[in-house]
């Protein structure tokens, strides 16, 4: 089973429930989990990985982690987290997107005065634009740009200038540039050769399966998906799928 992070799993940039916590935990005891999302791989350390209750080796060995929409491979193993891979933007793709980016938010009206952190986000593969800052509250984010219009319109101005870059929303203020290509299919696609489990075994639950959303090309490249509307709505999802599963043996460590 596959999870976006933010509002699948926890409110943006923020812990997961321990309620969430136990039942990955449960789940990993049962199927592979993977975790792929627009955010760094920081994030889903203090928001997922430091949160998980009684979370052995045995558990953690079967936790995967995608961070900046699949651009990146971690593996949690007994030592820590470990790359498999990493698709890096070139210095030249960087320095276009950052400028796009934050001339198209500009030019829009998007490029706000009181934010919480960085507007603009290097993230070595994956360029993210925050329009209130990647610490901004949650309540603050929400009411940004509750449609998503606005978070399209910047989407579509700047990926007309980006023809050789991937422009899609992401998070509830965010946009996200990644190469030409490089989404969350191609981390899907990843992980499935990594794995050897075929991407008709697998489900992906995320709130943004929407045409425009950074979930949505999982469900285009045919992977079965569940859409959620928060972490409430996964608890509930998960809270009646995990007992219908049965225990791995605790030696069956892929």
């Amino acid at each position: 089973m596959a999870f976006d992070l933010d509002d699948t799993l926890a409110p943006s940039k923020t812990a997961i429930e321990p309620v969430i916590g136990e039942l990955l935990v449960e789940l990993a005891g049962r199927v592979e989990v993977a975790i792929i999302s627009g955010g760094q791989l920081g994030q889903f350390r203090s928001q997922v990985i430091d949160r998980l209750p009684d979370a052995g080796p045995e558990q953690l060995s079967h936790l995967h982690l995608l961070p900046a929409c699949g651009t990146q491979y971690y593996r949690v193993g007994i030592a820590g987290i470990d790359m498999v891979y990493t698709h890096p933007l070139t210095d030249d793709q960087k320095s276009r997107a950052l400028a796009v980016v934050e001339a198209e938010a500009r030019r829009l009206g998007l490029w706000e005065s009181r934010t919480w952190g960085d507007i603009l986000e290097d993230r070595g593969s994956q360029i993210t634009f925050s329009a209130l800052g990647q610490q901004a509250p949650v309540a603050a984010k929400s009411a940004w740009d509750p449609t998503g219009a606005k978070k399209d319109a910047l989407r579509t101005a700047a990926a007309a200038r980006l023809p050789d870059l991937e422009v899609r929303s992401g998070g509830s203020t965010s946009v996200d540039v990644t190469d030409r290509g490089i989404d969350k299919a191609y981390g899907m696609t990843r992980l499935a050769e990594q794995t050897g489990i075929a991407l008709d075994d697998m489900l992906f639950l995320g709130d943004r399966l929407d045409e425009q959303g950074n979930d949505y090309p999982v469900l285009a490249m045919g992977v079965e998906c569940h859409a959620v509307t928060g972490w409430q709505d996964t608890a509930a999802y998960l809270a009646a799928l995990v007992p219908t599963l049965p225990v791995r043996a605790a030696s069956a460590v892929p």
